[in-house]
């Protein structure tokens, strides 16, 4: 494994954990060149998904773009990193189990708007301002007040 600061090819695990239900195994790595320490992902191969963009263009599901977009979301506020990998394993679990073979990128992004504002409404109003291509102040406004009148009503429900 390269280590992503210097790019040197020698490293060490420092600690190996499953996650997942034991699907993943998360390694935590520390390069013997330069001292940096990074976190690697193991997997299965499991069954390719396809991925329809807005524009029709088709590409291979990528959870990574999934955790990067969830990272931007929640930069500088309080959600841990572990946090964000499990929201992300839940997103690409719910694609594996419940969408075969193609899946509308619009769709990923609701699964995982779904799972983002249980975790952080910040984080969630941020990630949907880039997903849904937000133009103003009041497509903010909107989306505010819809996910408060959500919230409101499942607390009221028992």
């Amino acid at each position: 494994m390269r280590c992503p600061l210097c790019r040197e090819d020698n490293d060490r695990v420092i600690d190996s954990r499953t996650s997942d239900d034991g699907f993943v195994i998360r390694r935590r790595r520390q390069c013997n060149g330069c001292g940096n320490r990074y976190t690697t992902f193991e997997r299965m191969a499991e069954l390719q998904i396809t991925v329809t963009k807005k524009n029709q263009q088709k590409q291979p599901f990528n959870s990574e773009k999934i955790m990067r977009g969830v990272m931007r979301a929640c930069w500088k506020r309080p959600v841990t990193q572990e946090q964000i990998e499990e929201l992300t394993a839940s997103v690409e679990r719910e694609i594996l189990n419940e969408h075969q073979g193609e899946i509308e990128s619009f769709t990923i992004g609701q699964i995982t708007m779904r799972y983002l504002i249980q975790l952080d409404q910040v984080a969630y109003v941020r990630f949907a301002s880039v997903y849904r291509e937000f133009k103003d102040l009041q497509d903010f406004i909107t989306e505010v007040k819809h996910f408060t009148q959500q919230t409101r009503t499942t607390e009221i429900q028992p």
